[in-house]
């Protein structure tokens, strides 16, 4: 097992208006990428679980030509700038996803 963290080159996120988060996971490396998207470790159940959201409302977007996996969710809480709020850009929500264990052995759940 290794962590996303020792995968991916560039991790981002931000808002995606003001109710949605999404979080941009970039590879330098194709092998990197497609041994990631084909162990199915960067999947809806696992990753709401780390947000707090339904599985039903995580969307995940491999972009294949530029070796990148966009995850769309909704900001958890309120919208950006509520009261309370900690991160009015979301700029610092792709820290739950870098320990992210990725299986050495592929698994067929990952589709693009």
């Amino acid at each position: 097992m290794s962590r996303l963290s020792d995968s991916a080159e560039v991790f981002r996120s931000k808002n995606a208006g003001p109710f949605l988060l999404t979080i941009d996971i970039m590879f330098r490396e194709r092998e990197r990428y497609d041994a990631v998207k084909r162990s199915g470790a960067l999947d809806p159940h696992k990753i709401a679980a780390r947000y707090g959201v339904r599985e039903q409302q995580v969307r995940i977007h491999y972009a294949d030509r530029i070796r990148t996996v966009k995850i769309t969710m909704p900001r958890s809480g309120a919208g950006s700038g509520a009261p309370g709020d900690r991160d009015v850009y979301g700029a610092q929500q792709h820290g739950a996803l870098l320990d992210l264990e990725i299986p050495d052995t592929p698994s067929t759940g990952a589709t693009g």
